[in-house]
Formats: structure tokens, C-alpha cells, sequence
């Protein structure tokens, strides 16, 4: 059973969810039975029967049925191509394992985290507290880091995967220096752009997914992944200058016509002598004689034109006149008379 995003089992007469899901329930909901959203039902033959129900309000749930014991469960698919649980899987993931399959791959950091076939159970917001928790950038490749970071890495899963279980999902049981508590709501007003320590969020996307990470903690010590969105600068730090675009052949010939097309300037002497004459000369007026002009032609003075009304015709030819519709009476009286006046009087 995978439960998805909103999946859980419900016992009748338990509250089996967890704490926020009766929360948001209204009141006399917990009692009804079947639950809201319920998609199917399981009754045993004890006496009393017990009855329990599985809801899914975002359809994102998966249930197969497999004929097996339980302690084989995990050697069907889909859970065999799924990697070790790092709570209950704990002599398989180990810090070895996970160096070697850092080692072994050159992907993000939190594309590797996300990815069921090396671990399971580590979602989007886990991934993004693991990484707060052990000061790691979720851009850089895995096979960059050192051992004191892979080490860091390792405790930073088991510790918050273990105190999500422990918590059985309660986020309001959740440590309140947790990033788990500020991460949501991107691109509303309510949003928090910062930590209670004064730390700046961000967000990026890696692997597909929209990742939260603060940029004065989560510092990058290695190869990275390009990113599309500008970091944050803290404040007191200066903004690196973007690099000019290099000037390709057409770029060059562009800006070398653009140089040729611009007037030249006069240069500016300092002032002296010479200056202060022109200003001095520049007072006196000087007769010129006058040079014969013409008179100006006169203007044609503009006719008004009504630009709304259609222009007149020069020769408008005659239409002729409409001819009156005939009536029906009128038009058998016309038949009649040419009728009468075809015959012959002498057959």
C-alpha cells in the first residue's frame, strides 16, 4: 500500500489519522463511518467485527494485492526495486552505503535523496530539512563532497526521518528550528522570507522540484548544477558584476557601424586668450547687407469636408425608378386580360 500525499487507514471506532486531519474535520465528521473520501472497506469475522477503511482525497494513493506472506512482502514489486528504509532498514543503510552510492553517481544531492531506488521514504520536504539540517547546498553533485559532509549527510537522514515517525507525522510536534515550519507558502503574502535566526530563504528547482534551502547556512564547496535563479545576497555582501557577453563577429561589425554613424565632437581648448576675444566679439553686432527674399506664396485655403457623407459623383449616371410591386388581385387581372387578348374571336 503506498499511501501518497493524502492517503491514510481509518479504524472504526479509533482515530488512527493523524492529529491536523481531525483538525480540519467538522464537528460529528470523526463519527461518521464510512469516512469522506473512503475508497475501500475491510470488516473481520471477530466478534465484535473490526472495520477499516482507506481514504485518499488526492487520488495520489496505490494499493496492490499480493499473495504472500509478510515477511516476503518486500520481494514483490513494486517494493523490491525500492531501496532501504532509513529507519527500519538500519544494518542496510548504513554510512558506507550511502558514501558509495555518492561515489558512484554524478546527479544533485537532492536528486539523489529523492530517488526511491537508493532510499525510500524520503520525500520533497524531507529531503529539504535533511540538507538545512547538515548544511549542504541542494545544487552541488554528490560526489563532490568531502567525508566530514558525507558524514553530516547521514546522521542529518536518520535523525529526521526518525523524528517524523516518532512524531507519527504530527507536524505540530515537529522541533520549532526545523525548516519544515517556514518552507510553505511560496509566492504568497504570507510567506516567510527569512528564519527566526535572521537566515534568507530561497527557492530553486532541482530534479523537477521546487526546493527550499537558506543560502547563508547551505554554502556551495563543490561542482554545482547550474541554476536559472539568483541566490539572495545577505546583507552587507556585495553582488558579483554579470560578465559582458562576448562579441561575436556580428556584434563587432554591428557596434563598429554604430561608431561610425556618431558625430564627431569638438574638442574643448582651456580657456585663454583667443576664447575671451570670440566672447568680447561676440557683443558687437555687424551690418550685413540684406539679401533679397520672395513673398511667400499664398496658401490654398483648405475646403471642409464632411468626411462621414459619401463623396459625390461627378456624372452620376440615372437610376431608374423602382417599380411598384404588384398585388396578388392585380397580377391575375394582368394574367386575364393577356389571356383574353391572345385568343382568336374567329375559332
Amino acid at each position: 500500500m503506498h499511501l501518497g500525499m493524502t492517503g491514510w487507514i481509518h479504524i472504526k471506532g479509533d482515530k488512527t489519522a493523524y492529529t491536523n486531519y481531525y483538525k480540519k474535520m467538522k464537528d460529528g465528521e470523526a463519527d461518521v463511518w464510512p469516512p469522506k473520501y473512503w475508497k475501500f472497506q475491510l470488516e473481520t469475522d471477530d466478534n465484535p467485527p473490526v472495520a477499516a477503511a482507506f481514504t485518499d482525497p488526492r487520488r495520489f494513493g496505490r494499493v496492490r494485492l499480493v499473495d504472500c506472506h509478510g515477511a516476503d512482502i518486500r520481494k514483490h514489486s513494486p517494493l523490491k526495486e525500492n531501496g532501504p528504509d532509513p529507519v527500519v532498514d538500519v544494518d542496510i543503510f548504513t554510512e558506507a552505503y550511502l558514501r558509495d552510492k555518492m561515489r558512484t553517481r554524478h546527479v544533485p544531492v537532492k536528486a539523489l535523496l529523492l530517488d526511491q531506488s537508493h532510499i525510500s521514504g524520503v520525500g520533497n520536504w524531507v529531503a529539504d530539512e535533511v540538507l538545512y539540517q547538515s548544511r549542504l547546498h541542494p545544487e552541488q553533485y554528490c560526489d563532490s563532497f568531502d567525508e566530514a559532509e558525507v558524514k553530516r549527510l547521514y546522521e542529518a537522514v536518520r535523525y529526521v526521518c526518525q523524528t517524523a515517525v516518532d512524531k507519527l507525522g504530527d507536524s505540530d510536534e515537529f522541533p520549532v528550528d526545523w525548516l519544515f515550519n517556514y518552507r510553505w507558502g511560496k509566492g504568497s503574502k504570507d510567506a516567510a522570507s527569512e528564519l527566526p535566526n535572521g537566515e534568507k530563504l530561497a527557492f530553486i528547482t532541482v530534479g523537477g522540484r521546487t526546493s527550499c534551502y537558506a543560502p547563508g547556512r547551505q554554502k556551495k564547496t563543490g561542482q554545482v548544477v547550474a541554476s536559472a535563479k539568483e541566490e539572495p545576497v545577505a546583507d552587507g555582501e556585495a553582488k558579483p558584476k554579470a560578465a559582458a557577453p562576448k562579441k561575436t563577429n556580428k556584434r563587432q561589425a554591428k557596434a563598429q557601424e554604430s561608431e561610425d554613424e556618431k558625430p564627431v565632437k569638438k574638442a574643448r581648448g582651456a580657456k585663454g586668450p583667443a576664447k575671451a576675444k570670440a566672447k568680447a566679439n561676440s557683443g558687437v553686432k555687424r551690418e550685413s547687407s540684406p539679401e533679397p527674399s520672395e513673398p511667400p506664396r499664398p496658401r490654398r485655403p483648405r475646403r471642409a469636408r464632411n468626411r462621414g457623407a459619401p463623396r459625390p459623383q461627378r456624372n452620376p449616371k440615372p437610376q431608374p425608378e423602382p417599380r411598384r410591386a404588384l398585388s396578388r388581385r392585380r397580377r391575375w387581372r394582368r394574367r386575364q386580360r393577356t389571356r383574353v387578348a391572345d385568343e382568336d374571336p374567329f375559332d
